[in-house]
């Protein structure tokens, strides 16, 4: 599905289809007079425009009564944006869980599916993992493998834009692994390969906590923490993909690891063991003592690292996101110390989408891509540049 101009190399043409292929996506079955006065383009230019939206699939004539009301005499041409016309992709790869997520090209949610993993698997029993969800995904909804038009991937580690995991500690055999390449062969449309992280970021942005606020930083909070932030409503990754990379703050003078200061005994937790920490939190809140002590050096920790972002983005909102339970109890705490450290304390607040996150704002990646596509215009908010 290539660009919607074709060959043609006219400016003004393609905005004018990208002006109209938005107002017919944003309104329900809009006429011809409709679609001239929410463009404020001429009406035939509108009506030119529509002509190639439906020849090339995008754009259908509505049925008799569907959309808009009723009306005596004949009635008006109606169109419909065809959502069903190709479909969508997010996918998340973790240390416990690969999930999906289908949509069609209006980014709403069809299908789901996901599978347990274990944070011991290989790279090759995680792909397959992928694979498995994959095709249970697109089995439960009906839809062929061959509509996809794009799929998203968020995965944990410093990822290249083509796709190559530069640096992944989460995931055993995940550094140096192509990943956008392996999965590239099970589909015959572009695989985006993004940090987990700044997908999560994406999500919020679009569905979650963040929708109205354009600088904001998530953090994926755990034992191998990582950040994604957008300035401006941008995602901001760094020069080298590595902005965020808070898990590696330990370096810089602070040798003791988070598997350290969340262990309730003499023995560190496994370092992709996210549920210990769960069940840490939960011991804590039900007033153990070592329990207690450890969530406190835990939330000391995440305090430096997010405030070190903090202090160099300056965001209005951080949302802190990563196990499904257990993070309520940080919040309070955060922005007490946040306040001490920070000259502009921001907004704190939890993820509103949960363990969803990362696999919707992979959705949301591909999503951008194919409206990059369709509208050739503007570079999207998860654009490379």
């Amino acid at each position: 599905m290539g660009r919607l101009t074709g060959g043609d190399p006219s400016l003004l043409r393609r905005i004018n289809s990208a002006v109209v292929l938005h107002a017919l996506r944003g309104a329900d079955c809009p006429t011809f007079t409709d679609l001239t006065r929410i463009t404020g383009l001429s009406r035939p230019t509108v009506e030119g425009v529509v002509e190639g939206l439906m020849e090339i699939g995008l754009v259908m004539e509505a049925a008799p009564g569907e959309g808009g009301t009723r009306r005596q005499g004949r009635p008006a041409r109606r169109f419909r944006f065809r959502a069903e016309a190709g479909h969508l992709l997010g996918i998340e790869i973790g240390p416990h869980r690969v999930a999906a997520l289908l949509s069609g090209l209006d980014g709403r949610i069809i299908g789901a599916s996901s599978r347990d993993a274990t944070e011991t698997a290989s790279a090759d029993e995680r792909l397959d993992r992928v694979r498995v969800v994959v095709s249970d995904v697109l089995r439960r909804a009906g839809v062929a493998r061959s509509s996809l038009r794009a799929v998203g991937v968020g995965s944990p580690g410093i990822v290249e834009a083509d796709g190559t995991v530069r640096l992944g500690t989460a995931l055993p055999e995940w550094t140096g692994l192509a990943l956008g390449e392996r999965l590239r062969r099970s589909f015959r449309c572009p695989v985006l390969v993004e940090n987990d992280a700044n997908a999560a970021a994406v999500a919020e942005h679009w569905k979650g906590a963040a929708t109205d606020s354009d600088d904001i930083v998530f953090v994926l909070a755990g034992l191998s923490p990582g950040a994604g932030s957008l300035i401006g409503g941008r995602l901001h990754r760094g020069y080298g993909g590595a902005a965020g990379e808070i898990g590696a703050l330990h370096l810089l003078g602070r040798e003791v690891t988070p598997e350290k200061l969340l262990s309730t005994t003499d023995e560190p937790l496994h370092p992709l063991d996210e549920r210990a920490v769960a069940r840490v939190f939960a011991l804590a809140k039900q007033g153990d003592a070592g329990a207690k002590q450890a969530m406190e050096r835990f939330i000391q920790r995440l305090v430096h690292d997010v405030a070190a972002l903090v202090l160099a983005l300056d965001p209005e909102l951080v949302i802190i996101g990563g196990w499904a339970a257990g993070l309520d109890g940080v919040l309070d705490p955060l922005r007490d110390e946040l306040s001490r450290y920070c000259l502009r304390p921001p907004r704190v607040t939890l993820s509103l989408l949960g363990e969803a996150a990362v696999a919707t704002g992979a959705l949301r990646l591909a999503l951008d891509h194919v409206e990059e596509q369709l509208f050739a215009v503007d570079a999207t908010v998860t654009a490379r540049r």
